[in-house]
């Protein structure tokens, strides 16, 4: 598939104490969502801090929007929508605080759409009065949607998030899975604008694409919004593509005692089955190799990928 890159990076490397991020190349497709999955450890953060500007330290070459090397020339990092963990917003602001500095820190804010978004994801309202509940009070989930709220009340091109469905509910994560695809849909980017759900009026189309990279352990719950997958493991990419494309890759397999043997040779990844003697991963293009063997083969979910390239890579003893 052609595409053009709304983030490409050349040799970037940044060593913090004994981790070490290098990553000879990276491209985040434009038009769509990519999901950045690896262990804890791995360099998810701070690749997403190198990649939005938080971080402005590391080593290598960056281009936004394929106009731009410097994120603070032009309007690049405006265009840029960011949440991450920690403390985001002052633990002593209100919900009226917040839109206050949002207002005064970013032109394109919409006080309004910040106020329909808050209601929209049941966000204490009470907050926009002076004495609101200070953001501190709020549940772990409750400051996700409100930062959700904030970088979604402005006109961005890219969303940047750092494990925006951890601190969710089941609910609520399906329905960023929502959100999401409304703000890429919302923008003449790689979906069509058939792919928006319904009613998401919060969402107004725009003449320009939409992005999506944001990282994730809750696999399985983003797998319905995820285009694109970068697997990341001790600070390099260890896997890369789209996702209809890795599923062509590779073949679950599961297979009787007798070619287990066999099958540790040739199996991308293995481990015993109680239902089965064994299952694992295989590339496609090694099929042939378990040829005579007794087992059935299944089109894998990125989830099993994900965990068979991170158990390939991982350095755990288990």
């Amino acid at each position: 598939m052609e595409f053009t890159n709304v983030i490409e990076a050349e040799n970037l490397y940044k060593k913090l104490g004994h981790f070490e991020l290098n990553i000879p190349q990276l491209r985040i497709p434009q038009g769509f969502a990519t999901a950045l999955i690896g262990e804890n450890g791995a360099g998810k953060t701070t690749l997403l801090n190198i990649l939005s500007g938080i971080r402005l330290d590391a080593k290598g070459e960056i281009n936004w929007f394929g106009e731009t090397t410097d994120i603070d020339r032009g309007n690049a990092r405006d265009r840029i929508g960011y949440t991450g963990p920690g403390h985001y917003y002052l633990p002593g602001w209100n919900t009226r605080q917040v839109r206050r500095v949002m207002e005064i820190l970013f032109d394109d804010f919409d006080a309004e759409r910040f106020a329909r978004w808050c209601e929209a994801l049941a966000i204490d309202t009470d907050g926009f009065r002076k004495d609101g509940k200070p953001v501190s009070k709020l549940s772990d989930g409750n400051r996700m949607k409100l930062m959700l709220a904030g970088v979604l009340a402005r006109d961005t091109e890219l969303l940047i998030l750092d494990e925006p469905a951890s601190p969710l509910d089941p609910l609520m994560r399906d329905r960023l899975n929502d959100i999401l695809r409304g703000y890429l849909a919302s923008g003449q980017g790689g979906r069509d604008a058939s792919d928006a759900p319904q009613g998401d009026a919060l969402l107004p189309p725009v003449a320009k694409s939409r992005s999506v990279f944001f990282s994730t352990h809750n696999i399985a719950d983003m797998e319905a919004v995820t285009d694109y997958a970068i697997i990341l493991t001790h600070g390099t990419v260890a896997e890369e593509g789209f996702v209809e494309d890795l599923k062509e890759k590779y073949v679950l397999v599961k297979g009787e005692p007798d070619s287990a043997d066999i099958a540790k040779s040739v199996l991308y990844s293995y481990s015993a089955s109680g239902s089965y003697g064994y299952e694992g991963m295989c590339l496609a293009e090694d099929l042939d190799k378990l040829a005579g063997c007794n087992i059935s083969t299944e089109a894998p979910t990125l989830t099993q990928i994900s965990v068979a390239v991170m158990k390939r890579h991982s350095m755990l003893q288990l």
